[in-house]
């Protein structure tokens, strides 16, 4: 019970429905009672004047009363319509004819209905004079009407009985239906992904939700602010350091170009190297914050295979540093709507990680199939490859794989997530070797739209 009323104080609808549920079997069980009470009576009330019709036809007909049988009821009479007709007068009156009445009634009744206890059985009893001065009782037993009007009542009661449930599973229908543009709305703000923060379309939405839209609206357009600050931040920090980090940079190469000893060489080596990984930083960052923030929607297509070979012109010089086999497998090409500039910072940062963690003299796979409405880029390498326990949290800024020995600012996955994310895209990751648990192999799966 305390479980029901804690769903009943938290959810509106189902206050709404049981309080209507409860709202229409108060109403019902009132109207029924009332309906039952008053075709009671008035099946009592058809029964009286019954009584008053027989009285009637006997008085305007002159009816023998002898016709009726010795006990005063119609032979083969059924038992629930029986009615006694007989004549009320004095015994010490009465002749041979009058002995033996059916019921054993009081001489001195009024003209009129009574209710009355005969041999321990009540009767309803009519005495009426008639026109030739004689007195008659029509009787009835009230047994058998009180049946006759509750089977009325009861038959007045059916329609309450089969209509009153079918109208508890429509209110609880229409209440549900009510409340489904909520639950609609809900869906589609949950569905949305983290950059797309524009308003919610309010216009086919009740009165009644409209000022929670608004307010919601409101909230994305303040988020959107706040984020967009936060990405011009970066940006600007990004772009202001990398003139210092420049300069340092042609500061260490003609200090190299001087004569020095080999331990101030080594540590001047330390510090290029350091400068190095600053500006790549810095690139990363304000391509991060690229990804991050929304761009028009493409106008034409892009081969994937145009990608590869853009990248790998980009990244081969770093594979042949390290001697690694980078190539393209296959010919299949597929064509994806999506801004080119999102498809390269994708690819070149997966294959710019596989380079890096992929041992001397390694292997660098790309591909590319379709399926199931859905183009599937691969790239896998001969690495060690990411175990499932951190495959989760690689995708987090400046997380690197614990023990890895590459330079790098962690940053890479993060972009790849950013923007697959904002495209709409699936990333899958797996190992090359799923016997011995090595290489890397990362899935992205782009929905191969149509054009808009």
């Amino acid at each position: 019970m305390d479980g029901f009323k804690k769903r009943l104080n938290e959810s509106v609808q189902l206050k709404l429905s049981f309080s209507l549920s409860l709202t229409i079997l108060i109403i019902a069980l009132v109207a029924g009672i009332f309906s039952f009470v008053s075709a009671f009576d008035e099946a009592h009330e058809l029964q009286d004047d019954m009584l008053r019709q027989v009285a009637a036809l006997f008085d305007r007909q002159h009816l023998p009363l002898a016709r009726l049988g010795n006990d005063g009821g119609a032979k083969d009479s059924d038992e629930e319509s029986r009615v006694i007709v007989q004549y009320l007068i004095d015994s010490s009156k009465a002749g041979k004819e009058d002995a033996g009445a059916p019921l054993p009634l009081p001489t001195a009744l009024s003209d009129g209905l009574h209710t009355l206890d005969v041999g321990n059985e009540p009767f309803r009893v009519l005495v009426k004079t008639t026109a030739n001065g004689d007195r008659i009782a029509v009787a009835q037993e009230t047994s058998v009407r009180d049946e006759i009007a509750r089977d009325s009542a009861f038959r007045t009661l059916m329609p309450f009985l089969i209509l009153v449930p079918v109208m508890l599973l429509i209110v609880a229908d229409l209440v549900r239906k009510m409340f489904r543009p909520i639950a609609t709305l809900s869906e589609e703000i949950d569905q949305r992904a983290k950059q797309e923060l524009h308003p919610v379309e309010e216009s086919h939405l009740p009165a009644e939700i409209r000022p929670f839209v608004v307010a919601i609206n409101r909230l994305l357009v303040r988020v959107d602010q706040s984020m967009e600050i936060q990405r011009r931040f970066v940006a600007d920090a990004a772009h202001e350091l990398r003139s210092p980090l420049t300069a340092f940079s042609l500061q260490a190469e003609r200090l190299a170009q001087s004569e020095m000893s080999d331990v101030a060489r080594e540590r001047l080596t330390t510090l290029r190297r350091g400068i190095e990984r600053g500006r790549n930083l810095l690139d990363q960052l304000l391509t991060l914050t690229k990804a991050q923030a929304a761009l028009d929607r493409p106008k034409s297509s892009v081969s994937v295979q145009h990608v590869y070979r853009r990248v790998l012109e980009d990244l081969m010089p770093l594979a042949e540093a390290k001697h690694i086999d980078i190539g393209v497998e296959g010919e299949q090409d597929a064509q994806l709507w999506v801004n080119e500039v999102d498809v390269i910072a994708v690819v070149k940062n997966l294959v710019d990680n596989a380079i890096r963690y992929t041992p001397d003299g390694g292997r660098v796979d790309l591909s590319v199939t379709t399926g199931e409405g859905r183009a599937i880029l691969r790239i896998q390498d001969s690495g060690p490859g990411i175990q499932v326990v951190e495959r989760e949290r690689v995708f987090d800024p400046f997380y690197r794989t614990l023990g890895s020995d590459q330079v790098g600012s962690g940053l890479g996955l993060s972009i790849v997530k950013a923007v697959t994310d904002r495209i709409g895209a699936e990333l899958q990751l797996g190992f090359s070797d799923e016997v011995r648990h090595s290489g890397l192999c990362v899935c992205v799966l782009v929905p191969l739209a149509k054009a808009l």
